[in-house]
């Protein structure tokens, strides 16, 4: 596998300058706040390949669905993350040519670098003019995790040899499109444009969607550190403004144009306070100035790497790779908005529509459980109840009672537009009601399943209830025409994960009725009311539990796929010539149904879901049967068999997986890096450390911990927060330490024994030592 970057433990440095691979790279040094981003593209002009990215959180156009028969129940949209304000750019003209390094006669010294430790983009390089003068230009930026409608840009230029003139014109420009769009249709109109010197504002709305964003800009210049005066020309053009000077500036002197841009938007403000509030911010960013701006951001991201970060001793491309997960995920979510979720893109790329999918509740969830306050994961689940009605009309659309959870959304309404995803990959329904499972158990907060779990539990069950068909020749419900996780298979029958999720949400459901009935009846009576649950349907649910149909490979005593999976050729991903991989760029899609290869964890998924409900043997034995036919071709793949590899101690395999999850977009596996990184399956990343490695586990209301140490790892430590407790884990080869950061004295389970851990005493025990 082709290393991008070098290793290094906080930065992610691309050294050198890469003409055709610089798609990559813009998404490696994507920066985020939560509130926007932008990938990692150049200020000055760049004719060279790239992919324009600046995204607003929450800010989408529903680009109608365009297909040649259309069905009933096929969504209306396809939603779409839009490309908004170039907030970045910088034109730049030294001696009267204009600096694009796709057309420079030279690059010396280029070097890109993501600080993660620090949360900001840095670029060095010199550039050699047809002349032969050579020009250093260095360059750093970064989103305000401080005040989040607020970005700088330190643009520094050296003639190193000789005397010259350079000419700046920082912009706005909202002339803007997506890769993805149908047609290169534009999905916003110009509201307003104005310019002063030292000053320019474009505002600009969507089409249909009416979300209108303001970004105002003003900036500072310097010679070797003095501020100087500039008489600039100002231009207006449509959706564009800018402001245009010269400098006059000797050899090896350095002239600097600090750029400050505050964006603003009707999510949160009055249409009449955008102008307003955007100029505000901006002049007020200006007079702090931007080592001073750089200073908060970076000491806010050192606070929160203090409560979040995990440390690798020994192994630096796995640390790096930590950080760099832990990095983005921090960048696209914050928390802070019920209304936002976490695109499986984030701020990196357009692919998905940078809407929600399954993935949040499947794995960002955990996360977030374990390193933030118990509120931001609750977000995440009040964000579904929500739009329970919309799931609810999702369903009736589709012919079904009760509610199905879109499999892609912005506002809860269904927004895919492929048949096998948007009809049949019905098992994202599960993966909520799991969430909701996961998270009353992790943090102990039964009142949540009265304020929003328990009506979202009901509606799923009932989907499910209504989506079965009973099989009367073997007296068996069975659940036909779906796509599993699994999406190199489509409209199969009786997919184990989804029967075995359906089947374990209708048992959640009831055991959280009877948790309800007996320890809250007011609050209960009022929602068995609301929602109108009968007795009839309690034993409905109770009669497809007890006979819910799982095909089975009989010879070999596990689980079936799905119906009919034994009938494929069962080749080993092993005996596949590489020059195969990845199977979705180089096969055939009817090829590829036809084939036994699984692109992503479907059994093992549902095992790991339920894991607290089978032992270790039925655990292995599944994984040594699906693991070795598995091409883990879906970002989601490596990090579930990382977990379960590491219980069922194939600690080799676990370290295998956890280096293919980790390192999924720094060593680009997919053949994909370059359209966005992956952030949702970044959460799987950390869960493969403190999950797999760590071991884990809430079981009866006790946190448990199972761990051991990869051969080529010194040492490991991770955090986690539990039920108002900040724990701090240490592994070594010789020790495990579990230190009480935060919190009254903790019961807890080490390798199967209960310990009690107090503060400023840590509790140290042998490691357990690598099996397999």
């Amino acid at each position: 596998m082709k290393n991008y970057v070098e290793f290094n433990e906080w930065n992610i440095i691309e050294n050198g300058f890469h003409l055709g691979k610089n798609k990559i790279y813009e998404s490696f040094m994507s920066l985020g706040n939560g509130y926007m981003g932008m990938r990692g593209n150049f200020e000055e002009d760049f004719s060279g390949d790239t992919l324009l990215g600046t995204y607003v959180a929450g800010v989408y156009y529903p680009d109608k669905t365009r297909v040649g028969w259309w069905k009933n129940g096929y969504p209306e949209y396809f939603a779409k993350v839009l490309n908004a304000i170039n907030f970045r750019g910088i034109k730049i003209s030294i001696d009267g040519e204009i600096l694009d390094l796709a057309k420079a006669k030279k690059v010396k010294d280029f070097k890109r670098i993501l600080n993660m430790k620090d949360g900001y983009l840095e670029r060095n390089f010199i550039i050699v003019s047809k002349n032969d003068h050579e020009t250093k230009v260095s360059v750093k930026r970064f989103l305000s995790i401080d005040t989040k409608e607020i970005g700088a840009i330190s643009y520094s230029i050296t003639p190193l040899n000789y005397d010259g003139k350079i000419e700046f014109t920082p912009y706005l420009d909202g002339n803007v499109t997506n890769e993805d769009s149908n047609y290169d249709e534009i999905f916003w109109d110009k509201v307003s444009e104005k310019v002063a010197p030292l000053y320019g504002e474009v505002t600009m709305v969507t089409k249909k969607t009416a979300y209108t964003v303001t970004c105002a800009m003003t900036y500072s210049t310097l010679i070797d550190g003095e501020e100087i005066n500039v008489v600039p020309e100002t231009v207006i053009k449509d959706k564009y403004v800018a402001n245009t000077f010269n400098v006059s500036i000797k050899q090896n002197s350095t002239v600097t144009l600090n750029k400050y841009i505050a964006l603003t938007n009707n999510r949160y403000l009055e249409l009449s306070e955008l102008s307003s509030k955007a100029n505000k911010l901006v002049l007020n960013a200006k007079n702090i100035g931007f080592e001073k701006l750089l200073k908060t951001n970076s000491d806010k991201w050192h606070k929160q790497w203090e409560e979040s970060d995990i440390v690798i001793e020994g192994d630096i491309s796995a640390q790096q790779a930590i950080r760099f997960n832990i990095f983005h995920l921090y960048q696209t979510y914050t928390g802070e908005d019920s209304r936002l979720n976490i695109g499986p893109k984030g701020f990196t790329g357009e692919k998905y529509g940078g809407s929600t999918y399954w993935d949040t509740e499947a794995y960002c969830v955990p996360f977030y459980l374990s390193t933030a306050p118990e509120e931001i994961s609750k977000q995440l689940l009040i964000y579904r109840y929500n739009q329970l009605d919309k799931a609810k009309e999702n369903s009736a659309k589709l012919g079904t009672k009760g509610a199905l959870y879109p499999m892609v959304t912005m506002t809860g309404e269904e927004c895919h537009n492929e048949w096998e995803i948007t009809f049949e990959e019905l098992h994202r329904n599960s993966a909520i009601a799991y969430a909701i499972f996961n998270y009353v158990r992790y943090t102990g907060d039964e009142k949540h399943l009265i304020s929003y779990g328990f009506p979202v539990l009901t509606e799923i069950s009932r989907f499910w209830a209504s989506r079965v068909n009973y099989n009367t020749f073997k007296d068996k419900y069975m659940i036909l025409g779906v796509t599993g996780p699994n999406e190199y298979e489509n409209n199969v029958n009786n997919n184990w994960h989804t029967n075995r999720m359906a089947s374990w949400t209708l048992e959640y459901t009831l055991e959280v009725n009877k948790l309800l009935g007996e320890k809250y009846p007011t609050e209960y009576a009022e929602l068995v009311s609301s929602l109108g649950l009968k007795e009839e349907e309690l034993s409905k649910w109770q009669d497809i539990i007890t006979k819910m149909y799982y095909p089975r490979i009989e010879e070999l005593d596990i689980f079936a796929q799905q119906d009919g999976y034994m009938d494929k050729e069962q080749i080993l991903v092993s005996e596949l010539n590489t020059s195969n991989l990845p199977l979705n760029q180089k096969w055939s899609w009817d090829r590829i149904l036809r084939s036994g290869f699984i692109k992503q964890a479907d059994t093992l998924q549902g095992i790991f879901f339920l894991s607290h409900l089978y032992d270790k043997e039925f655990k292995k034995k599944h994984f040594d049967f699906y693991e070795p036919r598995t091409v883990h071709e879906s970002s989601l793949s490596p990090c579930v068999h990382c977990i379960l590899a590491s219980e069922i101690g194939y600690e080799t395999k676990a370290y295998e997986m956890y280096l293919r999850t980790a390192r999924l977009d720094l060593d680009n596996y997919n053949n994909d890096s370059d359209d966005g990184l992956h952030i949702t399956s970044m959460a799987g990343t950390w869960m493969s450390v403190v999950y797999g490695f760590g071991g884990l586990k809430v079981m009866d209301n006790m946190i448990e911990f199972n761990p051991f140490i990869p051969k080529s790892w010194n040492k490991y430590a991770f955090k986690t927060l539990y039920r108002g407790h900040l724990l701090n884990i240490t592994v070594s080869k010789e020790n495990v330490s579990i230190e009480l950061q935060a919190g009254d004295n903790l019961t807890l389970s080490v390798y199967g024994t209960q310990y009690t851990v107090k503060q400023s005493k840590p509790l140290t025990l042998a490691t357990k030592k690598a099996t397999v």
